[in-house]
């Protein structure tokens, strides 16, 4: 006979907000912010502050994120005031989506 399982909602949440799982979640988000120092983009000559973008990547975590703030989450950012433009592009510049080709490769490392 087969042993029978019965969830927990409270222990569901407990592992959700756990130090294991955000730890977890850190330990992704660091390769995922891995991969996108790799692909950056560095500007050229005319740059004035080549390498900025790709040495403003960071990663910060929590015990209190998602929709509910129920669960551990670590996100992973660039503070460079242009990145949302190397991001998604402009006009005159074509978007890179740095992170989320990173995210599409490194999440599983």
């Amino acid at each position: 006979m087969a042993a029978k399982f019965k969830m927990s909602r409270k222990g569901v949440g407990q592992l959700l907000r756990s130090e294991m799982v955000r730890a977890e979640m850190v330990r992704r988000a660091q390769v995922i912010k891995s991969v996108a120092e790799a692909i950056a983009p560095v500007g050229g000559e005319s740059d004035p502050h080549p390498g900025h973008y790709k040495g403003s990547f960071k990663v910060s975590s929590t015990l209190r994120g998602g929709r509910r703030r129920n669960r551990a989450t670590a996100t992973v950012s660039n503070t460079a005031y242009y990145a949302r433009w190397v991001e998604y592009g402009t006009e005159r510049v074509r978007a890179h989506h740095v992170l989320l080709r990173a995210a599409q490769a490194g999440g599983r490392g």
